[in-house]
């Protein structure tokens, strides 16, 4: 089950007490004060994971406490501190404040760490209060109380290329013959109800690819499923228009592009000076009016390079697999990795 937004609670270990304690020991006259510091309390920690890719775990476990730190004690002894308390999260995921909707940060790298609850300090012992007119302090602090908050964390998930277009316009299924991904196919819109994410192959490179949800008219507002999975284009770093070219059931892939193109540019307009191109899909299924020619204008007029492909044949698929390794290189980066 793919999960990319839940609301957990953090919160950070309260600090030790201070110790009041004197020192007492034969032959050490006027032995004094002694009481030791409190521990600090433990943090805690956004940690990227790359194996992981949903918030599903943190759904069903939505409160997060860090030790607390030990009390001070005799002999100038301070308190061990709490220990750092971490959250896997895939990468890719934003933490934001609830209460305030400040944005706190996002971990991207597998391995990189996001503070969220700091904990407290731990509170000092009678030894720090000893001065020349208190020689026998009886004071200690307690431990400060470690912060917390509500947060809502939302994953936007990472990969070279995203795959974009209107439902059922062939996303699935072109993701299923170029990756081992298998994402729910079926002849309806909104098939696909969830980003997924598969592994290409390309040469000697891999490349991730995203299949996001079909995308329809007023997207950007809410409409269909766009306001939800809109926000996963922001981490593809490349874009692949997939629209339906077969001209069968009335479908006009001029028009499905210019509305696809239009939803992106109302959401971010930034998002479309990414490498992009186009996949003419459903070649097989041609009918008697071929939208072809009309679509490579309007792709031509937009500078976008227009690849006919089937999925179901395999027709086109090498030089698609190509033409996604050089918008990569294009978008300023090498591929994923690179196989032995």
């Amino acid at each position: 089950m793919f999960v990319d937004r839940v609301k957990i609670f953090v919160k950070g270990g309260d600090g030790g007490r201070g110790c009041v304690s004197f020192r007492r020991e034969p032959h050490v006259p006027r032995g004094g004060p002694d009481g030791g510091t409190g521990g600090k309390g433990g943090d805690v920690f956004l940690v990227a994971v790359s194996h992981q890719n949903t918030l599903l775990p943190l759904r069903y476990h939505t409160e997060y406490r860090a030790e607390r730190g030990r009390h001070g004690r005799g002999g100038n002894r301070t308190g061990r501190e709490g220990k750092v308390l971490l959250i896997p999260v895939p990468p890719g995921t934003e933490a934001l404040d609830e209460g305030t909707n400040a944005r706190l940060g996002e971990v991207l790298a597998d391995g990189e760490r996001l503070l969220v609850a700091k904990g407290g300090r731990g509170g000092r012992g009678n030894r720090a209060f000893l001065s020349n007119r208190n020689r026998a302090p009886q004071e200690a602090e307690p431990g400060e109380a470690g912060g917390e908050r509500w947060l809502r964390l939302d994953l936007k998930l990472i990969a070279d290329v995203g795959l974009l277009g209107a439902p059922n316009a062939g996303k699935s299924t072109l993701l299923s013959r170029i990756s081992a991904a298998r994402p729910r196919i079926g002849d309806y819109p909104f098939t696909t109800l969830t980003p997924v994410l598969g592994v290409v192959e390309v040469d000697d490179a891999t490349l991730v690819v995203a299949d996001i949800p079909g995308i329809i008219e007023g997207a950007h507002e809410g409409a269909g499923l766009g306001l939800h999975f809109l926000r996963h284009v922001e981490r593809t770093r490349a874009l692949v228009h997939v629209v339906d070219a077969s001209g069968s059931f009335g479908r006009d892939p001029v028009a499905d592009l210019r509305a696809v193109l239009e939803e992106v540019r109302q959401w971010d307009g930034g998002l479309l000076s990414r490498p992009q191109i186009v996949a003419a899909s459903k070649r097989d299924a041609v009918g008697p009016a071929d939208p072809l020619t009309a679509l490579r204008e309007e792709a031509g007029a937009l500078g976008l390079d227009v690849f006919p492909i089937s999925a179901v044949t395999g027709a086109g698929l090498a030089e698609l697999e190509r033409a996604l390794l050089r918008l990569v290189a294009e978008a300023g980066r090498a591929p994923t990795e690179q196989r032995a």
